[in-house]
């Protein structure tokens, strides 16, 4: 495999990110609820957690592990839950957080998971978007980058488990 070439440094990432705080802040209601999709937002979801704080806003986290790419870099076509999902959603406002916005499929089926779950509204924020690769009609509220179909890796993301701390976003060519 080659080795990553990096696409955005970390100081941009760290700009960027508090930009999308200051503007989920002013969004998004005081009480809310930031749901983070495991494993790959893990990165963006504590920096960004960070950035809300500085920006005033404390929302309640929860985590729920979904996957549909396992070790490929095509995702498999289905999502499926691993583990508990989060409870105590009704009425509440939720940000839905995840490390890419690719086909649609996850963060689809993520939302829809949520509403069903008593969440309303649920807003979207992704750390990338690749609206080329998009099989479903949804875009995302907040957006870090958005970055041409290519293979990402670093800041959370990998490449059978590979290559997730690297602090830049990273492209294998």
């Amino acid at each position: 495999m080659a080795t990553p070439r990096t696409l955005i440094d970390s100081a941009t990432i760290g700009a960027r990110i508090d930009a999308l705080a200051g503007r989920i802040a002013a969004t998004m209601p005081e009480d809310f609820v930031m749901v983070v999709i495991l494993n790959g937002a893990f990165m963006f979801a504590a920096d960004l957690s960070r950035a809300l704080a500085r920006a005033g806003r404390h929302p309640t986290m929860e985590f729920i592990n979904l996957k549909s790419y396992g070790d490929a870099t095509e995702s498999a076509g289905q999502v499926r839950v691993l583990g508990t999902l989060p409870e105590r959603l009704d009425g509440r406002a939720v940000l839905l957080v995840d490390d890419i916005l690719d086909t649609g499929r996850t963060m689809h089926f993520a939302r829809a998971l949520l509403a069903g779950l008593g969440a309303s509204p649920v807003q979207l924020c992704t750390f990338l978007d690749k609206p080329s690769r998009r099989v479903l009609d949804i875009r995302a509220e907040h957006v870090g980058f958005e970055v041409e179909d290519r293979f990402v890796v670093g800041y959370g993301l990998d490449h059978a488990k590979k290559w997730r701390g690297l602090p830049d976003l990273a492209a294998i060519d």
